[in-house]
């Protein structure tokens, strides 16, 4: 399933996040697909983990540059696109108002 732009998805854990810039690929939580919202009820983390922990506002893009999500809801999820691990984005450092 491609990840669409504005489209919300959901990792077992309960983690949360937004597509902000979509791509053809998959994403998912380690091996397993992250599901959109819609058909997230009833998901359980079993596994027992606490890392690692993704926070609420960081944005994170694929290593090739064509998705970028933001986090809407903390929680533990290896965030991955097509399998390869997803980098956080450093906030820019904007200029000062003075």
């Amino acid at each position: 399933m491609p990840a669409q732009v504005g489209k919300r998805y959901v990792a077992h854990s309960g983690a949360e996040v937004i597509v902000t810039k979509g791509g053809a690929g998959e994403l998912s939580d380690g091996e397993v697909s992250l599901t959109l919202k819609d058909q997230a009820e009833g998901l359980t983390d079993g596994t027992g983990r606490t890392e690692p922990l993704i926070e609420l506002g960081k944005r994170y893009r694929s290593n090739d540059g064509e998705v970028e999500l933001l986090v809407i809801k903390a929680g533990v999820a290896d965030l991955r696109y097509n399998g390869a691990p997803m980098e956080v984005l450093q906030p820019k450092i904007l200029p000062s108002a003075d």
